[in-house]
């Protein structure tokens, strides 16, 4: 299956840079994203149980103003 996706110049740049270090295409580095960010988290979870789809709830709060916060406390316990 083919998908063309617009990218935004500094998510680009990111990605062109993740290739480089890594020596990937830019199609296997978006393989290896979508499929990181589809993954079930445990069994009988979907994939909209991820941390951060669907993070605002629609209660006011800065989800933006959070996201760092939020970033910094999935990577410690990820690294548990």
């Amino acid at each position: 299956m083919t998908l063309t996706v617009r990218l935004p110049d500094k998510l680009e740049q990111e990605l062109t840079a993740y290739c480089t270090t890594y020596r990937v295409t830019r199609s296997e580095a978006v393989k290896r994203a979508l499929e990181d960010l589809l993954k079930p988290a445990a069994p009988g979870k979907s994939a909209l149980d991820h941390p951060f789809i669907g993070c605002d709830k629609g209660d006011g709060s800065d989800v933006s103003g959070n996201i760092k916060r939020l970033l910094r406390e999935r990577f410690r316990r990820s690294r548990r």
